[in-house]
This record gives C-alpha cells, structure tokens and sequence, in this order.
C-alpha cells in the first residue's frame, strides 16, 4: 500500500507543476474604442497587441512564464485563432481590449468571449505578405514601412490579415507563410520578408514602341545669300496598287542565271558634217583699201 501511494503524490505534483505553468483564462473582449479614459490609445490599433486586466499579471508572475510573453488567442464558437503579445494590463477585471483588425480575424463581436493561453513561440527567419489592394504599390520603399510597422507587433500568424498605418491611411497585408513555424516571434529576430502580387493587381499591357522609319536629308537648306531657296514637295508615298509587277520569265530553269537589259531606242544621230563647227570661217574686211595683189 505504501509504494503505489507514494509514486501516485509525485505523479499529482509534477502534473499540479504543468498546470501551473500554463496561463489560461477566457475574458470579454472589446475593441481599443471602447477603453475608457483620457488618454487617447489610438497606438493599440496599429500593432498586434492587448490590454490585460491587473489580475493576469499577478497570475503570470506566479508562474514560471518565459519572456516575452506571448498569448494564443481562441473564438471556440468560429474555431479562429491567432497570435499576440501584451501591451499593458490596465483593463477592467474578466475584459480584455483587442486591435480592430484582431477582432475581424477571430470573427469577434463586442463583448464576445474569447480564450487566452499563454505559448512559446519560435523565432521567425522568414515571412511572406500580400497586400489586399494595389494602393500598397504606391508606397516608395515598402519594406521599410512594413519593418517600422512590425516593431508594434509581437509575432505573426500565417492567415492573418494584419493593418498598418503610414501617411494617415490603413493598408491590409495577409500573411502568406512564415517560417519555421505557421505562428512566429517576431521580437529582436532577423527576417528575411518578400511580397506577393497584391490582390487585384492586375500586369500593364506592355506594347511595342512604335518605331518610324527614318529619312535621310529631310532638313531645309538655307542660302549664303539669304534668298529663299526652293523646296520641291516631297514625293507621296507609292500604294501597293500604283507599282506594277514585271512579266515572268517562263523559261527559267534551275541553275541558270539569265541577265535582261531594258532596250532602249537609241537616239537619231545628227549627221555631223551639217552641224559640225569650224573656226574661224568667216571673211575678215580691211579699213584700208589697199589694192590685192594678183
């Protein structure tokens, strides 16, 4: 009786130890909107974290939780989850405050219940993201934004569709795959991060330049005497219609190369003796009248 009482006390406390060290507690969750207080707490809409009530610290401080903290979110009535980090724990009792965009991916309405446990996560090397309009294309270094965007964020889910904030406008990015593992830490990490095609995104029709041909001394000339010069108009163009195609040679045989001149009629030779030209042909006169020797 002794010994299976005894290995049965230790089984008890070492399964008491790993519940202990599991954070699970389901609370009513808002949206940042709903947070009461002066203080504007716009800053929880653009990350990927929550707000707490003061009793999950006190309950996680007793426990041998690893930082950072990480939490697993759970809507047990869609079957959604996704992944987050704490922000502060500054909520009211049994409520938990959620971004607008985390609220949309577990299909979460105001006050509805969702399950909170606390997980460790890998760290991440690599994530892919599809923006979910072209607009992101308009961005002049989008990986920068998105790294300035993501130190609000404490990890990744593969399927979330997470939202930034840059120049005062809201752009949706679905994470397409992270790695090595479907949810990763995304704090202190190197990540290598690629895009996909945006959605909607649509390739330009790429046309052939139009290329004229090029003609050769089409400038105007200008004269050394400053007159006008004459320019004859240019010639029209031929039409396929206007250019006659020559009689074939029907006696064309392979291998043989048959040279055709045009036969011109020769131009009617002037007899050259009527108009040939003599010098001097003429008879001179004298101012003198001199008598001519016989």
């Amino acid at each position: 009786m002794f010994v299976p009482q005894f290995s049965f006390q230790v089984f008890d406390h070492a399964m008491a130890r790993g519940f202990q060290n599991r954070f699970s507690t389901q609370y009513r969750c808002y949206s940042v909107s709903m947070l009461a207080g002066p203080n504007d707490r716009s800053d929880v809409e653009k990350g990927g974290k929550i707000i707490m009530p003061p009793s999950a610290l006190d309950q996680l401080s007793r426990l041998n939780i690893t930082y950072p903290m990480l939490f697993k979110l759970t809507n047990k009535n869609s079957d959604r989850m996704t992944h987050c980090g704490v922000l502060e724990f500054v909520a009211d009792e049994g409520i938990c405050y959620l971004p607008h965009w985390m609220m949309q991916n577990l299909l979460l309405e105001e006050g509805g219940l969702v399950q909170v446990e606390s997980v460790n996560l890998m760290v991440a090397t690599y994530s892919k993201f599809q923006p979910q309009s072209p607009d992101f294309l308009d961005i002049t270094n989008p990986k920068a934004v998105l790294e300035n965007a993501l130190r609000n964020f404490a990890c990744l889910t593969t399927g979330d569709v997470i939202a930034i904030n840059y120049n005062e406008k809201i752009y949706e990015l679905r994470v397409m795959e992270t790695k090595p593992d479907k949810a990763v830490s995304i704090i202190e990490c190197d990540m290598n991060v690629d895009f996909d095609a945006p959605l909607g995104y649509k390739e330009p029709e790429r046309r052939p330049p139009h290329q004229e041909e090029p003609t050769a001394f089409t400038g105007s000339g200008n004269r050394l005497d400053g007159k006008t010069k004459g320019i004859e108009p240019s010639p029209a163009p031929l039409a396929p219609s206007d250019i006659k195609r020559g009689i074939p040679n029907y006696d064309f045989k392979v291998g043989r190369i048959t040279f055709i001149r045009n036969s011109r009629p020769q131009p009617r030779k002037i007899d050259d003796a009527m108009n040939r030209f003599i010098a001097f042909s003429g008879q001179g006169q004298s101012l003198r009248k001199k008598g001519r020797k016989p």
